[in-house]
């Protein structure tokens, strides 16, 4: 047998079809990955930006009960009533000092998770009721125990 010279032997030049679909499988894999943890990030982020806003509305709220010894009627009172949420709808506010006691928020005992005012965002649907156990208020970002908690609503 002759040896075929180099120059002479065929040659191979792309991809086959299996080795295409590997690759198209590996990096479908890795984008469903990545997918996942952007949208948890994303999720997460808007979260800590409504919470922001929410203390320093509280701490307004507050520095208002401090000097005038009553909480205002409303947020624009205190020039916050035209800020919006991270989802673009007005954060919530009830002075439960003024407000019946059906308006206040409510834990799954239904008993009023504040003392003071009712501040929350509602969520990405953009829905809310009072009963914290309330499918339409798990995604609510609440403030509760006067303060002492901010986040979700089905954390609480």
């Amino acid at each position: 047998m002759v040896p075929v010279p180099i120059s002479l032997r065929p040659r191979r030049r792309g991809f086959t079809l299996v080795e295409i679909m590997i690759v198209v499988a590996i990096v479908g894999i890795l984008a469903a990955l990545a997918s996942t943890q952007w949208y948890e990030y994303r999720r997460r982020a808007l979260k800590t930006k409504a919470i922001t806003v929410m203390s320093a509305i509280a701490s307004a709220l507050n520095a208002e009960l401090f000097e005038n010894e009553e909480l205002p009627p409303n947020l624009a009172a205190i020039g916050m009533g035209n800020i919006l949420d991270p989802w673009g709808n007005p954060y919530q506010y009830t002075n439960l000092h003024t407000a019946s006691k059906g308006k206040a928020r409510k834990d799954r005992f239904l008993v009023p998770i504040n003392s003071d005012f009712d501040l929350w965002s509602m969520g990405p649907d953009g829905k809310s009721v009072a009963p914290l156990t309330a499918k339409t208020s798990r995604d609510d970002i609440v403030r509760a125990n006067d303060g002492g908690f901010y986040g979700w609503a089905s954390d609480y």
